[in-house]
């Protein structure tokens, strides 16, 4: 567990799929899905808010839309934290590995459909370095995710900033990271007085997560963006496929 920790605290802060490391180890050891679920997201805060402090000055570079991801994101975690504990735990198994590939796919494609639309609104337009009404929807849309179960939703969130700004890649990669600290901190809190956790695998989770997620946060940001991309679309395909099964 503090391994597992470890590892996906380097994955929150780089290729945004830490709970695919993590919550298989916690079900693997005997954890009810929903116990592991919730100790999960527990553990893992410490590594999101370790890597969001290491990419602070990124995060300093655009601080109006870093306060709407950080808003957003918590307003869904808690719609998404609700529903995990109201809900049957399969009720989105089925769903959850397309929208992990779906969402790492559009990280692939991004620079293209990018330019596309650039291209439409002409080669004269000031870059999007805003939040829109429409981008800010689908933000609070993945902070319901992570809230709920929250595998990948640092890949949609870098899939709805790719789509719905012009912000560099690095910037966007610390927003990600930012969300993902959001809505786990966000359902954490609900968890704790709401649902069954775990303490032991969350204290180990922690340990090892608030370590990873600073080292992730050092490398994610020297890595070339290109680089960085083609590792969330590899790691993404690889956890739709380790869901599927």
């Amino acid at each position: 567990m503090l391994l597992a920790g470890l590892g996906a605290g380097v994955l929150t802060s780089t290729v945004g799929i830490a709970s695919l490391l993590s919550f298989p180890v916690l079900v693997a050891v005997g954890l009810p899905p929903v116990v592991a679920n919730a100790s999960n997201t527990v553990g893992l805060t410490p590594g999101a808010l370790s890597g969001s402090w290491g990419y602070r000055s990124e995060l300093r570079e655009h601080p109006r839309v870093t306060t709407i991801v950080l808003g957003t994101c918590a307003a869904g975690s808690v719609v998404g934290a609700v529903l995990l504990l109201a809900l049957p735990a399969a009720v989105f198994e089925g769903v959850v590995p397309w929208l992990i590939l779906g969402t790492c796919l559009l990280v692939g494609a991004q620079p293209r459909l990018s330019a596309r639309l650039r291209s439409r609104r002409g080669e004269e337009a000031d870059d999007r370095l805003h939040v829109s009404p429409a981008t800010g929807v689908f933000a609070t849309i993945t902070g319901v995710y992570g809230g709920y179960f929250g595998a990948g939703s640092g890949v949609m969130m870098l899939a709805v900033l790719g789509l719905g700004t012009d912000l560099p890649f690095r910037v966007a990669n610390a927003l990600k990271t930012l969300a993902v600290l959001a809505a786990n901190l966000v359902a954490s809190i609900i968890f704790v007085f709401a649902a069954d956790l775990d303490w032991r695998a969350v204290v180990l989770l922690a340990s090892g997560s608030v370590v990873g997620g600073y080292v992730g946060a050092r490398i994610g940001r020297r890595l070339p963006a290109a680089l960085l991309r083609a590792g969330i679309v590899v790691a993404g395909l690889v956890g739709a496929f380790l869901l599927w099964r």
